[in-house]
């Protein structure tokens, strides 16, 4: 126990706290996704988002909401151990524009600190066990506006970025998106840029705790870590389409090109920008029950014989939807293609609107 919760707190310092400057992953939790019904789609919805999980998505997407809604999400990571919540309020302005807020936590709770089990005269003393929770935060406010040309819709997110890792270090961070959706001839097309002026995290850490897991662990190096980090942006290109079966039944097809401006192991890659492709497909009853289904995430995966191999993530789900109340499954990973545990994950959307009297 005491290697494993050393070997946790140090994984921390280096992922969350090390280097100023570009890094491919950063504040990487604001990457996961929300919305059980956009997740089973593989996450290929930046064109066709049109609720309130449009402040996620592409914020441009808000303008297409006709009353209030409200949008709640939870899922459990890597076998239950992180907890991972979601919440969005949205409403129109008025018919040409509209605004959203909203709210991700990604957390690990009651997390034991044995740093100080061991004293100096190599006494144990269980006494000096705690407890502590890491944490990261993001919180969103959404823009949404139909722009002079017909078919156009802009949106613009500002976010601010809390991240706690017990009482050993904690940060700050702000910045920027911005959506563009296009619609003719009912194909629609969107443009998501994440961090389009980079998003600045500012680290805070405690040097008194930081020397107790310095002199748990011994180590050359026992610098504190850089008070710094900036996320690169990163741009998301859709395109999708609704196809009505003999009226009651529809099928969208979907599809994303997700891009980050660095050489990743994604399956498209290049020292300029790397390609991840995704695909989601959404089958529809009456506009009352949905099963979806995608697959995203390819990955060039090195073997053990260093040979590569593709791996990607396959992603079921099922939604209901009936009197302004939409509940939303999703089974990720489906299939276990890569190292990415399987997760179920619920959501619910509500129009509030539905309810006035």
């Amino acid at each position: 126990m005491l290697k494993t919760t050393q070997f946790y707190l140090i994984l921390l310092f280096c992922a969350s706290s090390y280097g100023q400057g570009m890094r491919n992953y950063s504040n990487e939790f604001m990457n996961i996704g929300v919305d059980a019904a956009a997740l089973g789609m593989s996450n290929a919805v930046t064109s066709s988002s049109n609720d309130v999980n449009s402040c996620y998505w592409n914020p441009a997407g808000l303008v297409n909401i006709e009353d209030t809604q409200l949008s709640l999400m939870h899922a459990n990571y890597f076998a239950n151990i992180a907890q991972y919540d979601y919440i969005a309020y949205a409403k129109p302005i008025d018919n040409e524009s509209a605004w959203g807020i909203s709210m991700i936590r990604f957390g690990v709770d009651n997390i034991m600190n044995t740093t100080e089990l061991i004293d100096n005269q190599g006494n144990i003393n269980y006494n000096k066990i705690s407890l502590f929770s890491t944490a990261d935060y993001g919180l969103t406010f959404s823009y949404a506006r139909k722009l002079q040309l017909p078919g156009f819709q802009y949106g613009v997110n500002a976010k601010v970025i809390r991240r706690i890792i017990g009482n050993f270090a904690s940060s700050w961070g702000f910045g920027f998106d911005a959506g563009l959706q296009f619609e003719s001839d009912d194909w629609k097309f969107g443009l998501m840029l994440r961090d389009i002026t980079t998003t600045y995290n500012i680290w805070n850490t405690d040097q008194t705790e930081y020397k107790k897991i310095a002199n748990a662990i011994p180590s050359k190096n026992q610098e504190l870590p850089q008070s710094s980090e900036i996320t690169p942006p990163k741009a998301q290109l859709g395109l999708s389409k609704k196809f009505i079966i003999r009226y009651d039944y529809s099928l969208m097809v979907a599809s994303n090109l997700n891009m980050r401006f660095a050489k990743t192991n994604d399956i498209i890659s290049t020292n300029f920008v790397s390609i991840d492709p995704a695909l989601g497909l959404e089958f529809g009853y009456t506009d009352l029950v949905f099963v979806r289904a995608g697959a995203g995430n390819f990955q060039n995966i090195q073997q053990l014989d260093s040979s590569k191999k593709v791996g990607f993530q396959p992603n079921i789900g099922l939604g209901f939807k009936y009197r302004g109340i939409q509940v939303d499954y999703a089974l990720t990973n489906l299939g276990n293609q890569n190292t990415t545990l399987y997760s179920n994950i619920f959501s619910i959307k509500v129009d509030l609107g539905q309810f006035k009297n």
